[in-house]
């Protein structure tokens, strides 16, 4: 595995101890190590099988950030990386794109508690995210939005064998405890960054009350503040000496010698005053055997059991840090109790084995993941349809997790799809109705951090949502610039040759390596409860029992009634059937209300009439009762080829070649007029030729046969 760290320096931090850390244990692991970054003194430890590359990936200008893209983007693909990983905001962006059109896998580290501002968003926008603390997550989740499926808590590490310190190596650091007057001098010591949210003055201050206690005791700074921020150091200085601590305090500034500088102190203070992520010189200065009194901020209560393996503090509160530290400083088995307990839950949770193992098992899951969005927003027939895409998607990619974003309509026919693990609803009457809410919905899309999208409804609001879930790779018919074809990463010309839907669906699928000879049939998942409700219906129709029963659809959708066959037709076909002892039963939506009423007149049979009172997946049960199904080009007519009725489709407007469904039992009515297929809403000639050219006669005639034909089947 080739992984690629990126941060924006390697200068004395716990982020930038955590990276040379691991990178030496990838080394050591036999993996291959690349680190990017502005350079600092920490590069020089790193190891001889890790390769640093200088960039100033930590400004914050935009044309840096995109220069810097097109930089770390080369040496993904020139190195053949598998993995980057950002530990910072700003290099966070640029692997970000830069690893779009790539095949490398991007995943962050949060190593703070961010803001919630579009600068920090990219933090969450990996496919995993790893968080060195639970509160870290819940940050994550709670502000950001991040899945808490996609979170992954790591804890960070310490090296335990570099904070085994030996005698000789005390000599290197150029301080030593001393012995006045025959009495110990102690040291208590505080380690990071001189900045106001680390709270050095709450600890100067405890400290002074420490001091009036015990005169004896020293106090070490250990880091310095950052470039241009020196202001706050000048403040602490000043109060140093107002609280008369000169002679006891010492600013060290930045060391690199941090172990042996801890095998020196007695008490280490973490005194930060907001959530901290994770704390880890609490780590180190457990590793040395130093007790430790901590603010009770952030990811510190998840190393720090109080009473247990360290004591805990209110943040601002002096007088109660110098009460722990004094305590410690006169109890020396609570300190003995402490120091062991903290050593065993390092050893289980902490070291570096631990996060670095932890890390590659994390990586090796972000590899083997795919998620893959299937877009078919409308048209209930067209989602039936692509049942069998849906089938062919999930066995060429059987790991990947795969969402259909679907009209609310369609999530009865999809719901109990073995195919998808999950379903994202598109509802543009309501919930995402404007362009607001469209780039919402995008928005939405983009925390499901899609590898891949592919586009079925090929139209110009799919192929914008398809953009803009910032998936790496995006698939669908290239139509026209009019419906933004374009932004697609893979397209093909919308094919002129005449083919049925399912295999011009299937020439999109041919892009991913999915075969046309793969199995093309359609599905469809009932469940128990619609079989029952299906029953009940029959049972108030007196149609249990019943061996010869027809189906009639009464209407298509209302924008193509010049699909319908005239409903007199219907009403004489259905007193045929009954003159013939054959049940007969109308389907229809609601809309399709008034036609059953003009049936009802027409007709002196009485069908039993089923108009409204079902949904498609319970259609698919009425549909499946029947020996045969009638029905005009509609979504029906889908819907009885995946249960495997025979079925009577009629053709009209609309051309058979293109609309047919696959399936054995399919017998087409359709009337070669020189003006069909028209693809009108409305008749031009008004004479509606080409269903009423299909006459009730004929349709009882391949009714009887195909009635003969499956009883001799069964």
């Amino acid at each position: 595995m080739k992984v690629l760290q990126i941060l924006p320096e390697l200068n004395v931090g716990g982020v930038e101890t955590g990276t040379v850390d691991f990178a030496q244990y990838l080394v050591a692991h036999g993996h291959q190590s690349l680190v990017v970054s502005n350079g600092g003194v920490l590069v020089a430890q790193l190891q001889a099988g890790t390769k640093h590359y200088k960039l100033p990936v930590h400004k914050k200008s935009l044309w840096t950030i995109m220069r810097m893209i097109k930089e770390v983007r080369k040496i993904i693909l020139e190195e053949k990386v598998d993995i980057v990983h950002a530990r910072s905001r700003v290099p966070a962006w640029i692997a970000y794109f830069a690893c779009r059109r790539t095949n490398a896998a991007f995943i962050t580290t949060c190593h703070g508690f961010y803001s919630n501002r579009l600068f920090s968003r990219v933090m969450g926008c990996a496919k995993l995210v790893i968080v060195p603390s639970e509160v870290i997550g819940r940050h994550m989740i709670d502000d950001f939005q991040v899945p808490s499926e996609n979170i992954r808590c790591i804890p960070r590490s310490v090296d335990l064998e570099k904070f085994n310190v030996s005698s000789g190596d005390l000599q290197s650091t150029g301080l030593r405890q001393e012995n006045v007057l025959g009495k110990s001098k102690h040291i208590v010591a505080i380690v990071g960054r001189i900045t106001r949210l680390k709270g050095h003055s709450f600890f100067i201050q405890a400290m002074s009350t420490v001091v009036r206690r015990m005169p004896y005791t020293k106090i070490w700074i250990v880091g310095d503040a950052p470039p241009g921020k020196e202001s706050y150091k000048h403040e602490l200085e000043v109060l140093v000496k107002r609280l008369g601590l000169k002679d006891h305090v010492e600013f060290l500034g930045n060391r690199r010698d941090i172990p042996q500088i801890l095998s020196q102190v007695d008490v280490l203070v973490f005194s930060s005053v907001v959530p901290e992520a994770f704390g880890r010189v609490i780590l180190e200065a457990q590793a040395a055997g130093v007790p430790v009194v901590a603010t009770r901020v952030g990811g510190v209560i998840d190393i720090i059991d109080d009473g247990k393996t360290g004591l805990l503090v209110p943040s601002k509160d002096p007088e109660a840090i110098a009460k722990e530290v004094l305590r410690l400083l006169n109890d020396k088995e609570l300190v003995n109790r402490l120091v062991q307990e903290a050593k065993k839950k390092l050893r289980e949770k902490f070291t570096l084995e631990h996060m670095a193992s932890q890390t590659l098992k994390v990586y090796e899951e972000l590899l083997k993941a795919m998620h893959i969005l299937v877009i078919k927003m409308t048209s209930l027939g067209d989602v039936v349809l692509a049942t069998a895409s849906l089938r062919a998607i999930r066995h060429k990619f059987p790991q990947a997790k795969i969402y259909c974003l679907t009209g609310r309509e369609s999530t009865k026919i999809l719901h109990n799809c073995p195919y998808l693990d999950g379903l994202i609803i598109y509802d543009p009457v309501f919930k995402d109705r404007g362009v607001f809410n469209f780039f919402k919905l995008a928005r939405e899309l983009r925390k499901y951090q899609f590898d891949k999208v592919i586009d079925f409804q090929n139209n110009r609001k799919s192929h914008l949502l398809s953009f803009l879930s910032m998936a790496k790779e995006s698939y669908g018919y290239d139509t026209g610039k009019r419906r933004l074809g374009f932004l697609l990463t893979h397209k093909i010309k919308n094919l002129k040759a005449v083919m049925s839907p399912v295999a011009h669906q299937f020439q999109i699928l041919k892009m991913l390596g999915i075969p046309e000879n793969e199995d093309q049939s359609l599905e469809l998942w009932p469940s128990r409860k619609d079989e029952e409700y299906v029953a009940q219906l029959f049972e108030e129709e007196w149609l249990n029992g019943s061996r010869q029963i027809v189906g009639i659809h009464i209407g298509a959708s209302a924008k193509w009634k010049t699909k319908n066959w005239p409903i007199e037709y219907i009403a004489k076909l259905c007193d045929l059937l009954a003159a013939k002892n054959i049940r007969t039963f109308i389907t229809g939506a609601e809309k399709d209300k008034p036609l059953i009423r003009h049936l009802s007149s027409l007709t002196k049979s009485k069908p039993s009439i089923f108009v409204g009172k079902t949904d498609m997946a319970q259609l698919a049960i009425l549909i499946k009762q029947c020996q045969v199904f009638i029905t005009p080009d509609s979504a029906p007519l889908h819907v009885a080829a995946a249960v495997g009725t025979p079925t009577i489709a009629f053709f009209g407007p609309t051309d058979s070649r293109r609309h047919t469904p696959p399936g054995q039992n399919i017998t087409i009515f359709e009337k070669k007029l020189s003006c069909a297929p028209c693809y009108s809403s409305h008749c031009r000639i008004l004479t509606h030729a080409c269903m009423r050219e299909i006459k009730p006669e004929e349709v009882l005639i391949t009714v009887e046969k195909l009635m003969v034909r499956k009883a001799e089947e069964e």
